[in-house]
């Protein structure tokens, strides 16, 4: 985990959850160009490397290893943790994150994964308020101190590792559009052509847009009183669908702006 703030996440734990990130690419693709046996092949593989993350490093009571917060985030994130767990292990991530006061104690690795594992596991307040903060080690801190670009290493005092325009911090600038926007393209329909809308709303008001190849997306809302006013744009020749699981609301979208009046999160 590539300039950690403190906490050390084991390199073999990484390496696997990667491995079963890339076998997995490898058993779709092998979908796609219709090579049934490299699929099964890869499928069973990347079981096998799933069985095996759980029982070296699966603790009990919804820890991971040393239940760092890199640890934890990954596991979550790379889908490596049973459904069954999914909640616990959120939970403790989120404990591992009050722990810091709210900051962040991941390198490189870990940056990639924890807002989106925190979002999407119903926490994406505490992601947010991660995000947002403006004290070391954080985003906000680098701005506060002059920075205009993405930084290699959280402390800018360090006297190696310090290139001043490096993207391996940069998954902040996506979340924001997928993990509170909640805009994400849909797998089985790559290309924005079927879009996921699946907002966060852990802000009174919020606009997200991104230019898709069929054209804007937009998602955004206020927040009047007890409602929020929420409305998307899905741009033409294509579809969303939106996912409101808070509210138990799954609806088919068409091209087109839908507006939508909801209640406002107490």
């Amino acid at each position: 985990d590539w300039v950690p703030v403190r906490s050390k996440t084991p390199v073999d734990l990484t390496s696997t959850a990667y491995y079963y990130k890339d076998v997995n690419i490898l058993a779709k693709a092998a979908v796609l160009f219709s090579k049934t046996e490299d699929a099964k092949r890869y499928t069973e593989l990347a079981k096998r490397i799933a069985t095996a993350y759980q029982k070296k490093y699966y603790k009990g009571s919804g820890v991971y290893s040393n239940g760092y917060q890199t640890e934890l985030a990954v596991s979550l994130h790379f889908g490596l943790v049973p459904d069954s767990l999914k909640q616990s292990v959120a939970d403790q991530l989120v404990k591992a994150v009050e722990a810091e006061n709210f900051h962040l104690d991941v390198g490189l690795l870990g940056t990639k994964s924890i807002l989106n594992a925190l979002s999407d596991n119903g926490h994406a307040d505490v992601a947010y308020k991660l995000a947002s903060q403006e004290t070391f080690p954080s985003w906000g801190w680098w701005v506060q101190n002059g920075a205009t670009t993405l930084y290699e290493n959280w402390d800018i005092q360090a006297e190696n590792d310090i290139s001043l325009n490096h993207i391996m911090f940069g998954e902040v600038a996506g979340w924001f559009y997928k993990g509170i926007g909640g805009i994400s393209p849909v797998e089985s329909d790559p290309g924005f052509k079927t879009i996921s809308i699946a907002p966060k709303f852990v802000l009174p008001e919020f606009k997200a847009e991104h230019n898709g190849p069929y054209g804007k997306i937009i998602s955004e809302w206020t927040t009047v009183g007890k409602s929020i006013k929420y409305v998307v744009t899905i741009p033409p020749n294509s579809s969303g669908f939106l996912i409101l699981k808070d509210q138990d609301l799954l609806r088919t979208l068409s091209s087109g702006r839908h507006e939508f009046t909801l209640p406002a999160p107490q």
